[in-house]
C-alpha cells in the first residue's frame, strides 16, 4: 500500500499537475493540503475520473484538506481536529481506507512568532498530540500524513541558522514534534528509511531554491506502532517540484507491506 501526502498549494491552479502525478505514481491513498477552495469547488468529477474516491474539507482562499483513495471511497471518521469546537479552519480529516486509519493534516504555519498565530499553532499541536495518542490506544494501524509546518532537526533545513526565529523551527515547535513521536511511539517513516540523507520536501519559489536544493523537510508521514513493522520504503517525488507552475512542495510517500 502506498500512502502519499502532497501540499498542492491550490487545487484549482494545480489540478493538471495533481492528475499527472496521480496517473504516474498511482498511490493507493493521497492526502492533500492547501486546497484553497471552498467545499463546492472541489474537482470531484476529475478526481473520480482519475480512479479515486474522495472526501474533503474546503475553505475559501485558505487551508483545505482531502483524502483520495484509489478504486474505493474513504470512509470518513472525523472532520476537524477534536478539542476546540470554535476552530473553523479546515485542517484535519480522518478516514479508514481498507484496514488503515488515515489522518490528513495541515498544521498551522504560526508566523509571525511570537504572536497570536504562533499561539494558535502550539494550541493546535497540543490537540493533535492528544488525538494521536487516542488513535494509538485503539491499536489500529494509523498513518498521520500531511504538511506539519515543522522542521524537526537541523539536517532538515538548508542553512538552519536562517530559520532559528521562524515558527517552523522555533524550539517550541520542534519540542512538540518530538513529544508527538515519543509519547505514543510514532515512527517518522521518511527519516527511518533515510537516517543520514539530506532530504527535503519543500523549496521556496524565491532565489532559485529548488535549483540550489535549498529546501526544508516539513511534510511527514508518521506510522503508529501497530503499522511501523509494515514499513518497506519511503521517499519524495522530487521531480514534481521542478515542473511548470508547480506547488512549492513535492509529494512524499511511504510503501507499506500489509
Amino acid at each position: 500500500m502506498r500512502v502519499a501526502t502532497f501540499n498542492v498549494n491550490g487545487i484549482g491552479s494545480r489540478l493538471g499537475a495533481l492528475l499527472q502525478w496521480l496517473e504516474e505514481t498511482r498511490p493507493d491513498v493521497a492526502c492533500l493540503q492547501e486546497l484553497k477552495a471552498p467545499q463546492e469547488r472541489f474537482p470531484l468529477a476529475e478526481i473520480n475520473a482519475a480512479g479515486y474516491g474522495a472526501i474533503w474539507q474546503g475553505q475559501k482562499s485558505w487551508n483545505g484538506v482531502a483524502i483520495l483513495a484509489r478504486g474505493t471511497e474513504p470512509v470518513e471518521v472525523t472532520r476537524g481536529l477534536p478539542g476546540d469546537d470554535s476552530d473553523e479552519q479546515s485542517r484535519y480529516l480522518e478516514a479508514v481506507v481498507g484496514e488503515v486509519v488515515i489522518a490528513c493534516l495541515y498544521l498551522p504555519n504560526g508566523n509571525p512568532a511570537p504572536g497570536p498565530k504562533f499561539d494558535y499553532k502550539l494550541a493546535w499541536f497540543e490537540r493533535f498530540i492528544a488525538r494521536a495518542a487516542q488513535l494509538v490506544e485503539t491499536g489500529a494501524p494509523v498513518v498521520l500524513a500531511g504538511d506539519y509546518n515543522v522542521i524537526p532537526t537541523e539536517r532538515d533545513a538548508y542553512k538552519p541558522e536562517r530559520w532559528v526565529t521562524d515558527a517552523l523551527f522555533r524550539p517550541e515547535s520542534r519540542a512538540a514534534f518530538e513529544r508527538l513521536l515519543a509519547v505514543a511511539g510514532w515512527t517518522d517513516a521518511l527519516r527511518a528509511t533515510h537516517p543520514d540523507e539530506v532530504i527535503y520536501t519543500f523549496w521556496d519559489y524565491f532565489r532559485d531554491a529548488y535549483g540550489r536544493n535549498a529546501g526544508l523537510r516539513i511534510d511527514h508521514l508518521l506510522l503508529s506502532p501497530a503499522l511501523a513493522p509494515a514499513l518497506r520504503s519511503a521517499g519524495v517525488d522530487r521531480d514534481v517540484r521542478g515542473r511548470e507552475k508547480p506547488s512549492d512542495h513535492a509529494p512524499t510517500w511511504v510503501e507499506l507491506d500489509l
